[in-house]
C-alpha cells in the first residue's frame, strides 16, 4: 500500500514539474481572486534605444487589467538593463491574456527558491553556516594540476584574507593575461617543458580554457552572490572549503597535459608546501612506476599529502576507470538533485523535453522548422548521415533561418548548424542523457524513448512547419546516481602491462587476451576502483573569460561563470571534503582521510551492475566524514609491501624508495588475499570455475570514543558465506588499534552472473563504519 501511494506522490510530482512545458500558463491551481506576484519574460532588450522600459511595462498591464491606476499599483519591478521583462501582482486570468501578447515570452507565477549555484555543496549537507574550523582552514593550501587559473575571477577574490601561511614556499610567475597572484590563489606557476603550446595558449599560468579555474573554485571559492550562466542556475557560488588557500600549477595546454609536465607540477607542488593536490586529469591504466601521476602522488603521500584524481569520463564501459593507485583517491561522478532542461514546442500545440544549456531566449514565439534530411545537400558520401545533421550533408540555403530537427548524428549539430546560419536545433539520440552541455545556438538534446515519430509527421504535414526552443531551466529530480560517461572499475593494471601491447592484434581481442593474461598470471590489483563518488553533473563554478562557454572559437560568449559536467567536476569536490576533515583532525594521515571518506560515504541506489562497479563506496558526506568513529589507517611500508605482495620489480620499488639494494624479503609482507588495508574488500575471481575464497585482514584505528564496543553487522551477497572474526572490538582508549578479520567463502558464480555485491558495517550505536564487499567475475569468459 505503502509503495502505491509514493508511486502515486511520485507520478502526481512528476506531472506538476513538467506542467510548464505542456502549458502556456500554469493558473488553475491558483485562486482566481488572490492576486499574486507573476514574472512577465519578454526576452532581450529591443535594439531600438529609445524603447521606453517602464512605460511599455505600464502599457501592457493596463491592456491586461483595463484599469491604469490598477496597472501602476500592481507592478513591483522591471527589468530592463540586460533583459526585458517585469513583475506584477496578477490574477490568472490577467496572466493568460499576458501571455497572448506578442512582444511577451512566457508568464510564470514566482516561486520563493533555496540557492542553487554549486548546489552540489547543498545536496551534501555542508549549507553557508556550516561548522568550520575557520583559523585551520585558513592555513591549508591547496594545489591545482590543471590549465590555469583566472585571477581576476569574483570566485577568487580575495577581501578579508590575510597572508599567506608562513610555510608557503611558492612563486607567483606573472606573463600574458596574468598579472599576479593575491593571499586567496597564493601561487600559480606553469610548466611547459616541450614548449608546445599553440598560438592560442598564454605562456603563463592563466587559464586559456577555463577547466583550471572551474576546477579550483570547486575546492576553495570564495562566496559570490547572484551567480549564474546567462541567468542559468542563479545562486550562491562557493567552493567547499572556501577559506583555503589555492595553488595553480599549469600543465595542461591546447595539445594536451604531457607526463614530463605534470611530474614537473607534482615536484614542485610538494616542495611548496601543499597541503592537498587535485588533479582532473588522466588517460589509459598504467603501470603504477610509468604513470606519472601514480608517482607523483606516492611522492605526495610520502610528505602526508593527499592526492585525489578523476576516475575518467569512459563510462559505462567496465575496465575504464582510470588513476587507480592505491595511494590516490579516485573519484567517480554522481548526480545531485538538479537537472537542467530545456523544452521545445511546435506548431501543432506539441512539446518535448531535453536536455542542454541553452542560454539563449528566443526572440520570436516561432521559427520556421526543417529536417536534416529535408536540408540534404544531396552528397551523402558514407561519412556522414543528413538525418543526423552531420557537417558537410546539408545546404545553407535549406537550413538557414530554421530551426533543424536531427536524428543520431555526432553530437556537434549545434556548430555545423551555426556554420549554416541555422536558428537552432532539436536533436533525438539512442543514448541515456544524463547531463547537459552547453550549445553555441539554441539546442535540446532528447531521448529516443522520449519521442516517436510525431515530429517527423508534424514536419511533414503540413506546408510551414514551425518551432521554438525555450531557455534552460532546472528542477530537482531523485539523486544521487552514478552517471553514464563515468568509469567503471575493476582496474586493469599489472606490473607486466605493457608486454602484451607489442603484438598486432585488434583492440578487442588485445583487451580480451591481456585480461586472460593478467587472470592466469595473479597479477590483477585486489582493490576496488573508483573510491567513491562526488558531483559531476551541471556543475556551476568560476570560469576563464579567455575561453567562450563552448569552447568553440566560433562562440562571442564569454562569462565568469559556466557549468560543466565530467569526473573532473566531481574531484575537486573530493578534495575540498578532504581539506574539510583535515581542518578539524590536522593530525590524520593521506589514508585516515581517505578511509573517513569512504566508510562514511552514502551507498548509491544500484541500477545494474555497471553501478555496483562505478560507484565504490558511494557518495560522500562531509559532514558525517569529520566523525567516522574507526579509519583504516595505511603507512607508506604497507604501500611498499603492497608493491612486493603484486610482484612489481624490486630494483624498481627501491628507486621509488630512494632505497639501494632493496629487497622485498626485508620487509614484512602483509598477509591475506589482497595484503593492503584498504576500507573496502574486494575479490577478483581468476575462472569461471573457481569457488569464491578470500581472507582479508584488516586494523583500524579509534577516533571516536576512548571506551567504545564496535559490533559487526554484514550484509552477505547472495549465496556467499562472510565471516568475520572477532565480529566485536572493544576498545578503551583512542588511538588504539585492533584488527580482525573477513573470510568470504561459497561456490563458482552461475554462468548469467558477473557480480556478487555486500557490505561490512562497524557499529558502536553512534558510528556506521561500512566497508563494501564486491565479488567480480570478468565478463570477458562470455
Amino acid at each position: 500500500m505503502n509503495n502505491a501511494i509514493n508511486m502515486l506522490q511520485n507520478l502526481l510530482l512528476s506531472l506538476l514539474l513538467l506542467l510548464p512545458f505542456f502549458c502556456p500558463l500554469s493558473v488553475q491551481g491558483f485562486n482566481q481572486h488572490e492576486r499574486k506576484p507573476y514574472i512577465v519574460y519578454m526576452g532581450n532588450l529591443p535594439a531600438d534605444t529609445n524603447y521606453a522600459v517602464k512605460a511599455h511595462h505600464h502599457n501592457l498591464l493596463e491592456t491586461a487589467m483595463g484599469n491604469e491606476q490598477l496597472a501602476r499599483a500592481s507592478k513591483i519591478h522591471s527589468y530592463g538593463k540586460s533583459f526585458n521583462g517585469f513583475v506584477a501582482r496578477l490574477l490568472p486570468h490577467e496572466a493568460e491574456r499576458l501571455q497572448e501578447e506578442e512582444s511577451v515570452v512566457s508568464v510564470f507565477p514566482n516561486k520563493v527558491r533555496h540557492p542553487h549555484t554549486t548546489r552540489s555543496w547543498d545536496f551534501l549537507g555542508m549549507p553557508l553556516n556550516v561548522k568550520r574550523n575557520s583559523m585551520i582552514e585558513s592555513h591549508i593550501i591547496v594545489g591545482v594540476l590543471d590549465t590555469g587559473i583566472s585571477i581576476d575571477s569574483p570566485s577568487f577574490d580575495d577581501t578579508g584574507y590575510g597572508p599567506p601561511p608562513r610555510r608557503w614556499k611558492g612563486k607567483c610567475v606573472t606573463g600574458a593575461n596574468f598579472t599576479g597572484c593575491n593571499n586567496k590563489v597564493i601561487g600559480a606557476t606553469y610548466f611547459n617543458l616541450a614548449q608546445s603550446n599553440s598560438s592560442y595558449d598564454s605562456v603563463s599560468p592563466a587559464d586559456d580554457q577555463g577547466h583550471g579555474t572551474h576546477t579550483s573554485s570547486i575546492v576553495a571559492g570564495s562566496v559570490v552572490n547572484k551567480a549564474s550562466l546567462f541567468g542559468v542556475g542563479t545562486g550562491t557560488a562557493r567552493g567547499g572549503v572556501p577559506s583555503a588557500r589555492l595553488a595553480m600549477y599549469k600543465v595542461c595546454w591546447t595539445a594536451g597535459c604531457s607526463d614530463m609536465d605534470m611530474l614537473a607540477g607534482f615536484d614542485q607542488a610538494i616542495a611548496d608546501g601543499v597541503n592537498f593536490l587535485s588533479v582532473s586529469i588522466g588517460g589509459p591504466a598504467h603501470n603504477f612506476l610509468r604513470d606519472p601521476i601514480a608517482i607523483g602522488a606516492f611522492h605526495a603521500m610520502r610528505k602526508g599529502i593527499l592526492t585525489a584524481c578523476s576516475a575518467g569520463n569512459g563510462g559505462p564501459r567496465y575496465m575504464s576507470v582510470e588513476n587507480v593507485a592505491p595511494w590516490i583517491l579516485t573519484v567517480a561522478a554522481s548526480s545531485t538533485d538538479r537537472q537542467f532542461f530545456t523544452a521545445a514546442a511546435f506548431g501543432d500545440g506539441k512539446n518535448v523535453t531535453g536536455m542542454s544549456i541553452n542560454t539563449f531566449s528566443p526572440k520570436k514565439k516561432m521559427y520556421p522548422l526543417t529536417s536534416g534530411l529535408l536540408a540534404s545537400n544531396g552528397t551523402e558520401d558514407g561519412f556522414g548521415s543528413p538525418r543526423g545533421c552531420d557537417y558537410g550533408t546539408m545546404s545553407k540555403e535549406k537550413v538557414k533561418g530554421r530551426i533543424v530537427y536531427c536524428v543520431g548524428g555526432t553530437g556537434t549539430q549545434d556548430l555545423t548548424i551555426k556554420d549554416l546560419e541555422g536558428e537552432g536545433t532539436i536533436v533525438v539520440v539512442d543514448d541515456v542523457i544524463d547531463a547537459s552541455f552547453s550549445t553555441v545556438i539554441p539546442a535540446t538534446f532528447v531521448e529516443a524513448n522520449a519521442v516517436d515519430e510525431t515530429i517527423d509527421r508534424y514536419i511533414n504535414s503540413t506546408k510551414n512547419p514551425v518551432a521554438v526552443i525555450y531557455k534552460t531551466t532546472s528542477k530537482q529530480v531523485p539523486a544521487p546516481m552514478v552517471v553514464s560517461f563515468s568509469s567503471r572499475g575493476p582496474q586493469t593494471v599489472t606490473p607486466n602491462i605493457f608486454k602484451v601491447i607489442a603484438l598486432s592484434i585488434s583492440l578487442s581481442l588485445y583487451l580480451s587476451l591481456f585480461f586472460h593474461l593478467a587472470l592466469l598470471l595473479n597479477l590483477y590489483l585486489l582493490y576496488m576502483k573508483p573510491d567513491l563518488t562526488a558531483p559531476g553533473v551541471d556543475i556551476l563554478a568560476a570560469y576563464s573569460k579567455l575561453e567562450s562557454i563552448t569552447g568553440y572559437r566560433e562562440d562571442n560568449r564569454f562569462a565568469v561563470f559556466n557549468i560543466l559536467s565530467g569526473t573532473s567536476m566531481s574531484c575537486p569536490h573530493v578534495t575540498a571534503t578532504a581539506a574539510y576533515v583535515k581542518s578539524f583532525h590536522p593530525d590524520w594521515s593521506p589514508a585516515a582521510i581517505k578511509s573517513a571518506l569512504m566508510t562514511t560515504a552514502t551507498p548509491i541506489k544500484m541500477g545494474d551492475n555497471f553501478t555496483v562497479l562505478g560507484s565504490g563506496s558511494g557518495q560522500i558526506n562531509p559532514v558525517k566524514a569529520l566523525h567516522p568513529g574507526l579509519v583504516y589507517d595505511i603507512g607508506v611500508q604497507s604501500y611498499v609491501s603492497f608493491l612486493c605482495k603484486e610482484g612489481f620489480n624490486k630494483t624498481n620499488i627501491g628507486i621509488l624508495l630512494g632505497m639501494k639494494n632493496f629487497n622485498c624479503s626485508s620487509i614484512k609482507i602483509e598477509p591475506g588475499t589482497d595484503g593492503i588495508n584498504y576500507p573496502s574488500i574486494h575479490i577478483q575471481l581468476a575462472t569461471p570455475l573457481d569457488r569464491i575464497s578470500g581472507v582479508f585482514y584488516r586494523t583500524v584505528t579509534n577516533v571516536g570514543y576512548g571506551n567504545s564496543t564496535y559490533k559487526a553487522k554484514v550484509t552477505a551477497p547472495e549465496g556467499l558465506s562472510v565471516k568475520v572474526i572477532p565480529d566485536t572490538l572493544r576498545f578503551i582508549q583512542l588511538h588504539q588499534k585492533l584488527s580482525f578479520k573477513v573470510v568470504v567463502k561459497g561456490p563458482p558464480m552461475s554462468l548469467d552472473t558477473y557480480l556478487k555485491s555486500g557490505s561490512l558495517e562497524w557499529n558502536d550505536s553512534k558510528h556506521t563504519v561500512r566497508s563494501p564487499i564486491i565479488v567480480y567475475k570478468p565478463m570477458s569468459f562470455y
